[in-house]
């Protein structure tokens, strides 16, 4: 009987040695796979990696290289910078490749080329693109890489601004999807991906403006794979590459990231079960909404310059969040705080909280003290959320994750460009244009008054006419005024009050009197 005792006594002390939290959570999602070759899926808001099949494996981009691209352009240049098509931008290139039939000689804006760029997959307008920023494409490869390192990528390596077949041109997809998180951040960019058509200003081959259309049918209602949510991405192919794809998409309050590389005609599929499996697998939870053990330090560290003699009172930066499977709660991640900030990070950033979910990297939020301006200081949230480009309506569910519900989206733009430059057709609401709008209601009262009152006096005038013609035909008949006026009053008399009206048309209908 001891020995049973003990026995029981042993299992329990072994049980309440387990985390019950640990036995319940649940165990990280696998239920997707994929045709292509390499391909992954990250949540843009964390970079947590929710799927991968040889993210790390370098293969050839094609023309999704052309969202680093643009990126950079973007970070150099001004929109309404002109820029010039030499002979080798545009021949040099090769046969029968995507193109927006720009030629030699031409002239457009930096912002006509990036339509042309993004929505064409124009290579003349990468290879013009480079030597306007760089000088030759050469020495636009090499701040392409630089960026690229920047960022975090470590398998890729960039030889072409357009992604044609090179050898030594090649990224994996974990670094693709890098590359996308970042430039999902630039406002112009997502304007420009965002848009179904757009005409070019006028070139040789087209006086009167080419059109150029979106080839990314993720993004297009009207295609059969359009995928709700999905707001920005880029389409490749090459002989060497294959179909490769990068596309980004919005929904439950996630934002993530599909990379397909080396595709065989089943891109837009695999994209599809990544996203499905992300959106329906994940939530995303703010942390300052759940974070209750980092309020403040107590310590005598430096931290940030401030030394913390008592304690400091911290703030987790709003914007931070963490992915956790479905069923898993944020308890259930575990959190290390660390004073050691990677480069770059938010200037008054004075710690770091970094987040895991058995041994997985699920996110990491900055802590900045509390006389911090977060406004000017933590960087912004991940995704085209500030730009006013909003996924489709029916992409919005509500689900216990979303803690900042997206509004409704605008339909994709037609914009035409004028004069070589594309902006959409806005009307600045300024104090000026108020003034406008203003002196023009201003004008119109005027006018409709001034016509009014013309009107009123001309019906005036007939009337005095009509009456004056009458008098004289009374004179001529023998009545005088006096005379006409109590006949008028006797036959009103005569007839019911119902049919005055009707009898007083026909007596002036009589010629006798109108003559």
């Amino acid at each position: 009987m001891k020995r049973l005792l003990m026995l029981l006594i042993c299992i329990c002390l072994s049980v309440g040695l387990v985390p019950v939290a640990a036995l319940g959570a649940p165990l990280w999602p696998t239920d997707v796979s994929i045709q292509a070759d390499g391909g992954v899926l990250m949540d843009a808001d964390t970079g947590t990696i929710l799927y991968g099949k040889n993210e790390n494996q370098p293969y050839y981009p094609a023309s999704i290289t052309k969202m680093l691209t643009a990126l950079i352009v973007l970070e150099h240049c001004s929109l309404d910078e002109m820029v010039s098509f030499s002979h080798d931008d545009v021949y040099n290139v090769e046969a029968g490749s995507s193109s927006a039939g720009i030629d030699e000689g031409d002239v457009l804006t930096v912002r006509d080329c990036l339509y042309a760029l993004m929505l064409a997959s124009a290579n003349e307008s990468a290879n013009a693109l480079a030597c306007h920023v760089a000088g030759s494409r050469e020495a636009f490869a090499q701040l392409m890489n630089e960026k690229a390192s920047s960022l975090g990528c470590t398998g890729s390596h960039f030889t072409n601004p357009s992604g044609l077949n090179d050898e030594d041109h090649y990224t994996t997809a974990y670094d693709m999807a890098l590359i996308a998180k970042e430039v999902i951040k630039n406002p112009e960019f997502l304007t420009i991906n965002n848009t179904r058509s757009y005409q070019l200003a006028p070139t040789k081959r087209t006086p009167e403006g080419g059109y150029v259309a979106n080839h990314h049918k993720m993004l297009n209602k009207n295609e059969s794979v359009y995928y709700p949510g999905a707001f920005a991405g880029k389409t490749g192919y090459t002989s060497l590459a294959g179909n490769t794809l990068v596309t980004c998409a919005h929904k439950n309050g996630m934002t993530l990231i599909a990379v397909v590389l080396n595709g065989h005609q089943s891109h837009y599929s695999d994209t599809k079960a990544m996203f499905d499996f992300g959106f329906r697998n994940f939530h995303s939870f703010r942390a300052v909404d759940y974070e209750t053990k980092y309020c403040s330090l107590e310590n005598d560290m430096t931290i940030g310059g401030m030394t913390a003699q008592n304690s400091i009172s911290l703030l987790l930066a709003p914007e931070g969040r963490i992915i956790l499977p479905e069923g898993a709660e944020f308890k259930d991640a575990e959190s290390a705080l660390t004073f050691e900030l990677p480069d770059p990070c938010p200037k008054d950033a004075v710690a770091l909280i970094r987040y895991t979910y058995n041994s997985r990297e699920v996110g990491a939020v900055y802590l900045y003290s509390e006389a911090s301006d977060l406004k000017s200081t933590a960087p912004s949230a991940t995704s085209y959320q500030a730009t006013g480009l909003q996924p489709d309506s029916d992409a919005q569910t509500d689900g216990a994750s979303q803690k900042s519900p997206p509004s409704k989206a605008p339909t994709k733009p037609d914009i035409i460009s004028k004069e070589g430059t594309a902006s959409s057709i806005r009307i600045p609401v300024n104090a000026w244009t108020m003034a406008g709008i203003a002196l023009s209601l201003s004008l119109i009262i005027a006018v409709v008054a001034a016509v009014k009152l013309h009107v009123k006096k001309q019906e005036e005038t007939d009337l005095l006419l009509r009456r004056q013609r009458r008098l004289d035909r009374l004179e001529d008949l023998g009545y005088s005024s006096d005379d006409f006026e109590q006949l008028m009053a006797e036959r009103r008399i005569s007839f019911p009050s119902s049919l005055q009206k009707q009898k007083g048309r026909k007596i002036r209908r009589k010629k006798s009197f109108f003559r």
